[in-house]
Protein backbone atom coordinates (compact mmCIF):
# COMPACT_ATOMS: atom_id res chain seq x y z
CA UNK A 1 0.00 0.00 0.00
CA UNK A 2 1.60 3.34 -1.00
CA UNK A 3 2.17 5.98 1.69
CA UNK A 4 -0.65 8.49 2.09
CA UNK A 5 1.74 11.43 1.90
CA UNK A 6 4.51 12.03 -0.64
CA UNK A 7 6.54 13.75 2.11
CA UNK A 8 8.70 12.05 4.73
CA UNK A 9 8.15 14.98 7.12
CA UNK A 10 6.27 18.27 7.12
CA UNK A 11 7.46 21.57 8.60
CA UNK A 12 4.86 24.20 9.45
CA UNK A 13 5.14 27.95 9.70
CA UNK A 14 2.79 29.19 12.46
CA UNK A 15 1.69 32.83 12.06
CA UNK A 16 -0.48 33.16 8.97
CA UNK A 17 -0.38 29.42 8.26
CA UNK A 18 -1.79 27.63 11.31
CA UNK A 19 -2.77 30.54 13.54
CA UNK A 20 -4.32 33.93 12.87
CA UNK A 21 -2.93 36.00 15.73
CA UNK A 22 -3.40 39.32 13.94
CA UNK A 23 -5.76 40.85 16.52
CA UNK A 24 -3.33 40.32 19.37
CA UNK A 25 -0.32 41.33 17.29
CA UNK A 26 -1.97 44.58 16.17
CA UNK A 27 -2.89 45.45 19.75
CA UNK A 28 0.59 44.74 21.12
CA UNK A 29 2.28 46.60 18.26
CA UNK A 30 0.04 49.61 18.83
CA UNK A 31 0.84 49.76 22.55
CA UNK A 32 4.56 49.15 21.99
CA UNK A 33 5.06 51.62 19.17
CA UNK A 34 3.13 54.35 20.97
CA UNK A 35 5.31 53.70 24.03
CA UNK A 36 8.40 54.32 21.89
CA UNK A 37 6.90 57.37 20.19
CA UNK A 38 6.23 55.71 16.86
CA UNK A 39 2.92 55.65 14.93
CA UNK A 40 0.83 52.51 15.26
CA UNK A 41 0.34 50.38 12.15
CA UNK A 42 -3.03 50.02 10.51
CA UNK A 43 -4.52 46.56 10.03
CA UNK A 44 -3.59 46.77 6.33
CA UNK A 45 0.03 47.40 7.30
CA UNK A 46 0.24 44.21 9.36
CA UNK A 47 1.38 42.42 6.20
CA UNK A 48 4.75 44.16 6.71
CA UNK A 49 5.04 42.91 10.30
CA UNK A 50 3.75 39.33 10.37
CA UNK A 51 6.27 36.87 9.00
CA UNK A 52 9.73 38.43 9.43
CA UNK A 53 11.43 38.36 12.84
CA UNK A 54 10.14 41.23 14.97
CA UNK A 55 13.72 42.41 15.55
CA UNK A 56 13.98 43.04 11.81
CA UNK A 57 10.50 44.55 11.53
CA UNK A 58 11.05 47.14 14.26
CA UNK A 59 14.05 48.36 12.26
CA UNK A 60 12.51 48.17 8.79
CA UNK A 61 9.02 49.38 9.64
CA UNK A 62 9.58 51.68 12.63
CA UNK A 63 12.99 53.10 11.69
CA UNK A 64 14.72 51.89 14.86
CA UNK A 65 18.40 51.10 15.13
CA UNK A 66 19.44 47.64 16.29
CA UNK A 67 19.80 48.63 19.96
CA UNK A 68 16.39 50.29 20.18
CA UNK A 69 14.79 47.47 18.16
CA UNK A 70 16.10 44.92 20.67
CA UNK A 71 14.61 46.97 23.51
CA UNK A 72 11.29 47.30 21.68
CA UNK A 73 11.14 43.55 20.99
CA UNK A 74 11.73 42.81 24.67
CA UNK A 75 8.97 45.28 25.63
CA UNK A 76 6.61 43.82 23.03
CA UNK A 77 7.29 40.25 24.22
CA UNK A 78 6.81 41.16 27.87
CA UNK A 79 3.45 42.69 26.97
CA UNK A 80 2.49 39.45 25.25
CA UNK A 81 3.58 37.39 28.24
CA UNK A 82 1.57 39.57 30.61
CA UNK A 83 -1.58 39.56 28.49
CA UNK A 84 -1.32 35.95 27.35
CA UNK A 85 0.06 34.73 24.04
CA UNK A 86 -3.26 33.17 23.04
CA UNK A 87 -5.33 36.33 23.48
CA UNK A 88 -7.14 37.04 20.21
CA UNK A 89 -5.54 34.06 18.46
CA UNK A 90 -7.60 31.64 16.38
CA UNK A 91 -6.93 28.77 14.01
CA UNK A 92 -7.42 29.07 10.29
CA UNK A 93 -10.35 26.86 9.25
CA UNK A 94 -9.53 23.22 8.61
CA UNK A 95 -5.83 23.39 9.50
CA UNK A 96 -6.14 21.62 12.85
CA UNK A 97 -8.10 18.78 11.27
CA UNK A 98 -5.43 18.35 8.60
CA UNK A 99 -2.62 18.33 11.16
CA UNK A 100 -4.44 15.66 13.17
CA UNK A 101 -5.10 13.60 10.04
CA UNK A 102 -1.43 13.77 9.08
CA UNK A 103 -0.52 12.64 12.58
CA UNK A 104 -2.92 9.69 12.35
CA UNK A 105 -1.41 8.82 8.97
CA UNK A 106 2.00 8.60 10.64
CA UNK A 107 3.55 11.62 8.90
CA UNK A 108 6.08 13.32 11.21
CA UNK A 109 5.49 17.04 11.65
CA UNK A 110 7.37 19.96 13.18
CA UNK A 111 6.95 23.68 13.48
CA UNK A 112 9.51 26.01 11.92
CA UNK A 113 8.34 29.40 13.12
CA UNK A 114 9.91 32.84 13.46
CA UNK A 115 7.89 33.27 16.66
CA UNK A 116 9.79 32.67 19.91
CA UNK A 117 9.72 28.97 20.62
CA UNK A 118 7.99 29.34 23.97
CA UNK A 119 5.09 31.12 22.27
CA UNK A 120 4.86 28.35 19.69
CA UNK A 121 4.58 25.78 22.49
CA UNK A 122 1.91 27.81 24.31
CA UNK A 123 -0.17 28.26 21.15
CA UNK A 124 0.06 24.64 20.03
CA UNK A 125 -0.82 23.40 23.51
CA UNK A 126 -3.71 25.87 23.74
CA UNK A 127 -5.21 24.59 20.49
CA UNK A 128 -4.55 20.92 21.30
CA UNK A 129 -2.04 20.49 18.50
CA UNK A 130 1.16 19.91 20.48
CA UNK A 131 0.87 16.08 20.52
CA UNK A 132 0.82 16.03 16.71
CA UNK A 133 4.31 17.54 16.45
CA UNK A 134 7.52 15.57 16.83
CA UNK A 135 9.25 18.84 17.69
CA UNK A 136 8.35 22.51 17.81
CA UNK A 137 11.14 24.77 16.59
CA UNK A 138 10.96 28.54 16.88
CA UNK A 139 13.15 31.57 17.40
CA UNK A 140 15.36 32.04 20.43
CA UNK A 141 14.03 34.53 23.04
CA UNK A 142 16.28 37.33 21.79
CA UNK A 143 15.14 36.61 18.20
CA UNK A 144 18.72 37.17 17.08
CA UNK A 145 20.69 34.00 17.90
CA UNK A 146 18.21 31.77 16.06
CA UNK A 147 15.93 34.01 14.05
CA UNK A 148 16.11 33.64 10.29
CA UNK A 149 13.77 31.16 8.65
CA UNK A 150 16.78 29.31 7.22
CA UNK A 151 18.24 28.87 10.72
CA UNK A 152 14.92 27.67 12.14
CA UNK A 153 14.32 25.23 9.28
CA UNK A 154 17.81 23.83 9.88
CA UNK A 155 17.08 23.45 13.60
CA UNK A 156 13.76 21.68 12.96
CA UNK A 157 15.43 19.25 10.55
CA UNK A 158 18.30 18.67 12.98
CA UNK A 159 15.93 17.73 15.78
CA UNK A 160 13.91 15.42 13.54
CA UNK A 161 17.09 13.71 12.33
CA UNK A 162 18.32 13.21 15.90
CA UNK A 163 14.99 11.56 16.72
CA UNK A 164 15.53 9.10 13.89
CA UNK A 165 12.91 10.64 11.60
CA UNK A 166 13.35 10.41 7.85
CA UNK A 167 14.10 13.92 6.54
CA UNK A 168 14.88 12.86 2.96
CA UNK A 169 11.66 14.33 1.54
CA UNK A 170 10.75 17.34 3.69
CA UNK A 171 8.31 20.08 2.79
CA UNK A 172 7.63 23.44 4.45
CA UNK A 173 4.15 24.95 4.55
CA UNK A 174 4.19 28.74 4.84
CA UNK A 175 2.63 32.01 3.78
CA UNK A 176 5.52 34.46 3.22
CA UNK A 177 8.50 34.79 0.91
CA UNK A 178 10.70 34.32 3.99
CA UNK A 179 9.47 30.73 4.09
CA UNK A 180 10.40 30.17 0.44
CA UNK A 181 13.82 31.79 0.89
CA UNK A 182 14.53 29.91 4.11
CA UNK A 183 13.49 26.57 2.68
CA UNK A 184 15.60 27.12 -0.45
CA UNK A 185 18.78 27.41 1.62
CA UNK A 186 18.33 23.78 2.65
CA UNK A 187 16.72 22.47 -0.51
CA UNK A 188 13.33 22.21 1.19
CA UNK A 189 10.39 22.78 -1.18
CA UNK A 190 7.65 25.10 0.04
CA UNK A 191 3.89 24.87 -0.31
CA UNK A 192 2.66 28.45 -0.22
CA UNK A 193 -0.77 29.03 1.37
CA UNK A 194 -2.72 32.10 0.33
CA UNK A 195 -4.85 32.59 3.44
CA UNK A 196 -2.04 34.22 5.42
CA UNK A 197 -0.52 37.70 5.38
CA UNK A 198 1.21 37.82 2.02
CA UNK A 199 1.34 39.91 -1.10
CA UNK A 200 0.25 38.12 -4.32
CA UNK A 201 3.80 38.05 -5.75
CA UNK A 202 5.29 36.35 -2.68
CA UNK A 203 4.46 32.85 -3.90
CA UNK A 204 7.17 33.10 -6.56
CA UNK A 205 9.63 30.27 -6.04
CA UNK A 206 7.20 28.00 -4.19
CA UNK A 207 6.92 24.43 -5.41
CA UNK A 208 3.12 24.58 -5.11
CA UNK A 209 0.39 27.00 -4.06
CA UNK A 210 -2.71 26.20 -1.98
CA UNK A 211 -5.59 28.65 -2.27
CA UNK A 212 -7.57 26.89 0.44
CA UNK A 213 -7.39 24.02 2.90
CA UNK A 214 -8.73 21.55 0.32
CA UNK A 215 -5.82 22.36 -1.99
CA UNK A 216 -3.36 21.90 0.87
CA UNK A 217 -4.89 18.57 1.89
CA UNK A 218 -4.59 17.32 -1.68
CA UNK A 219 -0.87 18.20 -1.67
CA UNK A 220 -0.09 16.69 1.73
CA UNK A 221 -2.49 13.72 1.87
CA UNK A 222 -3.47 12.98 -1.72
CA UNK A 223 -4.71 9.46 -1.00
CA UNK A 224 -7.05 10.72 1.71
CA UNK A 225 -8.17 13.62 -0.49
CA UNK A 226 -9.28 11.13 -3.17
CA UNK A 227 -11.42 9.20 -0.69
CA UNK A 228 -15.06 9.80 -1.65
CA UNK A 229 -16.13 9.09 1.94
CA UNK A 230 -14.34 12.25 3.14
CA UNK A 231 -16.30 15.53 3.12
Amino acid sequence: MPPESPWSCILWDVDGTIVDASDGILHRLTVTLEHFGRPAPTRAELVHWIGPPMFDSFQAQAGMDAELAATAVAWYRELGRAEGYTTGARLFPGVAELIHDLDRAGVPQATASSKPERQVHVLMEHFGLAPAFATMAGATPDERTLATKADIVAEALRRLRIDGIDISRPVLVGDRHHDIDGGAVHGVPVIFVRWGFSWPHESEGASAVADDIHDLRALLLPAASDDPARP
